[in-house]
């Protein structure tokens, strides 16, 4: 395992640690605890890239069965079409 060491700053009331390139996190988000033995660790929370998109996914699904719904009750509404000899 490769350690390195780096940097820790204040900013504002809280403590910041320069991470170093070769440990760049692909996240904006990450949670930190203590372990047992007093030691920081750090694990990245997954992005929620794509919740945007998924969250309309949702909407358009939820408003095709409201049209299907609306369809349904329309034609429950009409009067089936009457049988007539051909001309």
């Amino acid at each position: 395992m490769e350690t390195l060491t780096t940097r820790v700053f204040n900013n504002g009331n809280s403590q910041a640690v320069r991470i170093p390139a070769e440990f760049r996190l692909d996240t904006d988000r990450v949670s930190i605890s203590r372990n047992e033995s007093g030691d920081l660790v750090i694990h990245p929370l997954q992005a929620a890239r794509g919740a945007a998109l998924l969250n309309a996914l949702r909407a358009v699904g939820e408003a095709d069965l409201a049209f299907i719904a609306a369809l349904q009750a329309e034609q429950a509404g009409h009067q089936p079409l009457q049988e007539r000899e051909a001309l």
